[in-house]
């Protein structure tokens, strides 16, 4: 399909006269038509299409049947079947009443299209734009981000069932690309053991048993891969997806050497962020947060928070299910300055703070509003102990005083195995000895030095120091209260768009998805500020209700 850019076209006649008549008071998707106008134009879509070929449907229309699509979670059938039979539809999109449409497979290829062009962002991008320019968004206020957890579109395996299914798939995948090849090679027992899907079920029963299973698993797929690299195998089976996946979970959940094959103990795997947990979707990832457990990805929400404005949802960052909060901050503030929509105050959890972030978003003029963890010695953890903030630090001088006025006589910079800059400073042990609340402050057995501090560099640990203060106050908590507001947010993605399950495989097309899933959620609250309905408020039971007024 090529694409042969027009102008977005104006609504005709009589599809306004019948929308009008239909919906007297309007509806969403007129009212995104009549107040934003046509939001996407083909020309931004022009490097996803080739110059040559049949015409393709405009993709500017598409995007925002796409848009439409994910603010009231329909399927690309039920979305083709909206463009073809609903009034309001075609007003939005500026179409005859006996406008066919296209087929739902459009919707399918044009997000392909998008994802493999790295147009993902581009449709928020566009809204964003237009909403700026109406005044509804702008640098400098209120945004809040949270994240929650997506649930892959395949099954959660565990280590025998992976590596079972990931040899069946390169075995289906074969038996379709050289079944001539592939019957030379197979044993005659793998037609048997890996003819269905590997299910645990169907695993013998017992430990040893299982074992020996697990074993046999990686003998036979040793065995392909030794196949699939002799030198008479046609070299382009070994590019084969499949194959590939197979050689890298092999290495990773198996050992090989000249005692054999054996299966790989807990401590000998790769970390989670590296390690496939499934053969059908290798971006997907397996994580633990409070005790539960999935295998997916995480997406992340920010959105503007101003009391005069629409709450619009600004970035959204996906990532695999391993990929901590902290390691999103300072992405998201870059996306945000490349949207020229930076922040005055971003509020955040704690999972998105560090002493680090602090002084990073400091330096762009952002204050990252969120919690910080307490001191976690073992005196600031105490009721009474001598904790860090008892002491004096003179910067300057390089030395710390503590509370009974001793001066430090070690001060120094080091790094840590991950590379973080910090200062050791000691205390004499003479000094120590003879203090008299030497219990609440140090249990050192060191024979040298008496209390030891770890600091952080100067400005980390002054924006550690005051934020652990300023979160002690009730004006801050007050202010801080805003970010709660951003569970709403998750609670109607997962309501309205189904966000935790992805009907899509890979990291990028599932991105996509959280894109178009932030554009109609802006869809429907810029429709609930032009009709004035005004924000849900926090559901609370009957029962707790009258435990309230009890209590009043």
């Amino acid at each position: 399909m090529s694409l042969r850019p027009v102008p977005a076209p104006s609504v005709p006649e009589a599809t306004a006269r019948v929308a009008r008549a239909a919906f007297r008071k309007g509806c969403l998707a007129m009212r995104i038509r009549d107040e934003l106008g046509p939001l996407f134009e083909d020309e931004q879509f022009a490097r996803a299409f080739p110059r040559r070929g049949g015409p393709a449907w405009s993709p500017g229309q598409l995007a925002m049947v796409s848009v439409l699509q994910f603010a009231e979670g329909l399927t690309d059938r039920q979305a083709a079947d909206a463009v073809r039979g609903r009034i309001d539809v075609k007003y939005a999109l500026g179409l005859e009443l006996d406008d066919p449409g296209f087929d739902f497979s459009v919707l399918s290829e044009f997000r392909d299209r998008l994802v493999v062009h790295g147009l993902e962002e581009l449709v928020l991008n566009r809204l964003l734009e237009r909403v700026s320019e109406l005044g509804m968004v702008r640098a400098g206020g209120r945004q809040r981000t949270d994240s929650t957890h997506v649930l892959a579109a395949v099954r959660t395996l565990n280590r025998m069932e992976f590596v079972g299914e990931t040899l069946r798939a390169a075995l289906e995948t074969l038996a379709v690309a050289a079944p001539g090849w592939l019957r030379q090679v197979a044993a005659p027992q793998w037609f048997e053991r890996y003819g269905k899907r590997i299910d645990s079920f169907r695993f013998p029963k017992g430990a040893d048993a299982r074992q020996q299973w697990a074993l046999a698993v990686g003998e036979d797929g040793f065995a392909l891969l030794q196949a699939v690299y002799a030198p008479d195998a046609p070299a382009w089976l070994r590019e084969i997806e499949a194959v590939q996946v197979l050689r890298i979970a092999w290495v990773q959940q198996y050992h090989r050497d000249e005692e054999g094959v054996r299966w790989r103990e807990g401590k000998d795997l790769p970390p989670g962020r590296l390690r496939l947990s499934s053969p059908y979707d290798t971006d997907t990832r397996y994580s633990v947060k409070r005790g539960a457990g999935w295998d997916g990805y995480k997406v992340h929400f920010t959105e503007t928070c101003e009391p005069d404005a629409p709450h619009l949802i600004t970035n959204v960052v996906t990532t695999d299910a391993t990929v901590p909060d902290a390691e999103i901050t300072a992405p998201v503030h870059r996306a945000l300055a490349a949207r020229g929509l930076l922040p005055g105050i971003h509020l955040v959890d704690s999972g998105y703070t560090s002493a680090a972030l602090l002084v990073a978003a400091a330096e762009q003029d952002i204050e990252l509003m969120g919690p910080v963890f307490a001191d976690t010695t073992a005196q600031g953890r105490a009721g009474d102990g001598l904790g860090q903030d008892a002491f004096a630090i003179d910067w300057p001088a390089r030395t710390v005083t503590c509370p009974r006025g001793q001066r430090s006589v070690s001060w120094s910079a080091q790094r840590k195995p991950t590379g973080t800059e910090i200062v050791r400073v000691h205390f004499a042990k003479t000094d120590c000895d003879a203090c008299p609340v030497r219990a609440k402050c140090t249990s050192a057995a060191n024979h040298q030095y008496g209390r030891s501090l770890t600091l952080l560099t100067q400005p980390q640990q002054q924006a550690l120091d005051q934020r652990r203060r300023e979160q002690e106050t009730a004006e801050w908590r007050a202010a801080y209260g805003t970010r709660a507001g951003v569970e709403g947010t998750i609670s109607q993605a997962v309501r309205v768009t189904r966000t935790r399950t992805t009907p899509y495989r890979g990291l990028h097309k599932t991105h996509l998805g959280h894109v178009l899933i932030a554009a109609g959620l802006n869809l429907h609250r810029l429709n609930a500020w032009w009709t004035e309905t005004p924000i849900g408020t926090t559901h609370i039971s009957r029962f707790a209700r009258l435990g309230l007024e009890l209590a009043a």
